[in-house]
Order: structure tokens, then C-alpha cells, then sequence
């Protein structure tokens, strides 16, 4: 199945069911590294424009699916449409449900303090045969500590599970799972702040602002301090990144009818 490509980035056009089918495959081959699973959205678009760095890693990821509505509407837009969003926090939902279902071990790695308690609770009281081999919260700025860093790796490779959450917010989470796709974890899903949203620590927005595209509008009003910068100045930036790749569609495809008009001309 060929990707999708959005700005420096790239996508998997998979629905839901989908993307647990292609996880769950993958996780029959046998491979040295864990399978990096990346929830696409806006930002991780901006981020991608100006940092090829972070732009090379997340095509390299093994599956890359939209998080966003926006993601979406802008593979509509430019004219390759995508099957629908595939919300990370509901990929972690079902996939805990997967886990549940087949004996797949889970751990949780990030959040705030206590938010990835409250989620396994919440996700205990749907899932009683869920296998939660790890929580762990490290201190912020622990990547940076060699001794932390050790620590918190140490722990999951001696927990192994099948599915490991990261929710450390991007980039910081996807650059994490790169640099430890070693760890004996078979699934490295960033899944940014999905531990908060289902221990409740943050209120999701309603189910129609959700379908509407309006979840960062949500999200904004709820923490404007906090994400003011993300969605205001970084939104912009997505649409500029969509109305360039768009107009650079449009100059090929103006470009090649031209060539082929020369071309039928030459030989009449």
C-alpha cells in the first residue's frame, strides 16, 4: 500500500481496523528492533518543515497514521485522499482491548504524575484480563540524565512487554523510541498525552466538536497557556505547508499538459 505524502512527511492510508491488523502482523515477523508506530498530526507536520532530522524519522517509522481531522481534510484537498482518522488515544484503547483479548502484555511510559495510573484503572474496569506489566512516570528531563535514562530503559527490558505506550509529547517521544527501538518491547506507540485524556486528568471534547476537526479548539480553551503557540502559530504553519504542496501540484500538473500539448503539436 503506497503512502501519502504531506509535506516532508509521509502517511499510511489505513482505517482503524486496519492499522490493528497491520500491527498485529507485524508483530509475527521476526525482527531485532520494535515496531514504531507514529499518531501523525499538524504538528508533527510543522515540526517536520524545517527539521529534516525529525521529517527523515517519521517516514522511517513503520506505520505513520493520522491522528488529526486536519490530516484528513489536506490529503483531501491536495487530492489523494485517506480512508479516515485513526485518533491515537482510541489506537491505544483498542489495542489495550487487543492486548486484553490475546494475552499481549502493556506498559505505560510518561504522563503526568498519576495520569497513567488513572488510565490502566479506567482501562482495568473495560479490560479485566489486561496484562499492565509497567507504569512509569520518570521525572521531566529524564532522557537528558544518563543515570534516569539507564533506570527507566532497565526496567522495560526486563518487563518486555508486547506493547509499550510512550506519551512524552512530541518530538521528544518519537526521538525516544528511535533511540531505544532495541528495548525488548515488540510495539512503540507515541501516543502523546492519551494517558491524561483516558484517566480524565484532561477532558477530551465532545464526540461532535471531535468530528468537526475542533478538538484543538478544545484543547486550547481548556489550557490556552500551555497551547496557545502549538495551535495558533502552528496550525498556520500546517496550512502554509498544505497551500505550497498544493500549488507545486498544481505548477507539475500545468507543467506535464503542457509538455504532452508540445508533444501531440510535434507530431500532427
Amino acid at each position: 500500500m503506497n503512502r501519502v505524502g504531506l509535506g516532508q512527511v509521509e502517511l499510511d492510508p489505513v482505517t482503524m481496523d486496519e492499522t490493528i491488523h497491520r500491527i498485529t502482523t507485524l508483530m509475527g515477523d521476526a525482527r531485532s528492533n520494535s515496531i514504531h508506530v507514529v499518531t501523525l498530526n499538524a504538528q508533527f507536520v510543522q515540526i517536520a518543515r524545517n527539521n529534516a532530522e525529525f521529517a527523515s524519522l517519521i517516514r522511517g517509522a513503520d506505520l505513520c497514521v493520522a491522528d488529526g481531522v486536519s490530516l484528513v481534510w489536506a490529503c483531501q484537498f491536495l487530492g489523494q485522499p485517506i480512508p479516515g482518522r485513526v485518533n491515537g488515544t482510541d489506537l491505544m484503547v483498542r489495542l489495550c482491548e487487543v492486548a486484553a483479548k490475546d494475552g499481549y502484555s502493556v506498559y505505560f511510559l510518561g504522563g503526568r504524575p498519576g495520569a497513567g495510573e488513572g488510565a490502566v484503572r479506567k482501562l482495568l474496569e473495560d479490560n479485566a484480563n489486561l496484562r499492565v506489566v509497567g507504569i512509569d512516570c520518570p521525572p521531566m528531563g529524564f532522557m537528558d540524565n544518563p543515570k534516569l535514562s539507564a533506570e527507566v530503559c532497565a526496567r522495560i527490558q526486563q518487563a518486555a512487554p508486547d506493547f509499550l505506550f510512550v506519551g512524552l509529547g512530541a518530538p521528544k517521544q518519537e526521538y525516544w523510541i528511535r533511540d531505544n527501538s532495541g528495548l525488548s518491547a515488540k510495539v512503540m506507540v507515541g501516543v502523546g498525552g492519551s494517558f491524561e485524556l483516558v484517566a480524565g486528568v484532561t477532558k477530551r471534547a465532545p464526540l461532535i466538536m471531535q468530528k468537526m476537526g475542533l478538538e484543538w479548539f478544545w484543547r486550547l480553551v481548556m489550557e490556552p497557556r500551555r497551547l496557545w503557540k502549538r495551535y495558533l502559530v502552528g496550525n498556520t504553519v500546517f496550512v502554509l505547508v498544505v497551500l505550497q504542496q498544493w500549488v507545486s501540484q498544481m505548477f507539475a500538473s500545468r507543467t506535464t499538459e503542457a509538455a504532452t500539448a508540445e508533444a501531440e503539436r510535434r507530431t500532427k
